[in-house]
């Protein structure tokens, strides 16, 4: 019996998840990628709270743009407001997905918005 595309990835994300944990010093940052969008926040575990979100349906800039444009003007915007509220350094869950692609450029964006992995 084979697994679908999802079971696979809540088995990697399972398995990676066992390791990354988010703490008040240093939060987890967390994307996910539907079809159409990409969502990222940073979080903190230990609380069980979400520090600060940026996602490409609500930012006006990531209009009219390609998905990978899109996902680096995200992660800049959400290293902005991690900047806002005090956060410099984060450890990035990619929750199951390949470093690649949108994913990628989620995390490019946001070291170049001055976030530190």
């Amino acid at each position: 019996m084979s697994l679908s595309k999802v079971e696979k990835r809540n088995k990697i994300k399972r398995r990676v998840r066992k390791n990354i944990f988010g703490s008040s010093e240093r939060p987890r940052l967390s994307v996910f990628r539907s079809n159409k969008q990409i969502y990222a926040q940073i979080i903190d575990d230990v609380k069980g709270v979400t520090l600060a979100s940026a996602s490409s349906y609500k930012c006006k800039d990531a209009e009219g743009k390609n998905k990978s444009d899109q996902a680096s003007i995200v992660g800049k915007e959400l290293a902005a407001k991690a900047a806002k509220a005090g956060i410099e350094s984060v450890v990035f869950d990619r929750n199951g997905y390949q470093y690649h692609g949108r994913v990628k450029s989620l995390a490019e964006g946001a070291r170049e918005g001055g976030l530190k992995f």
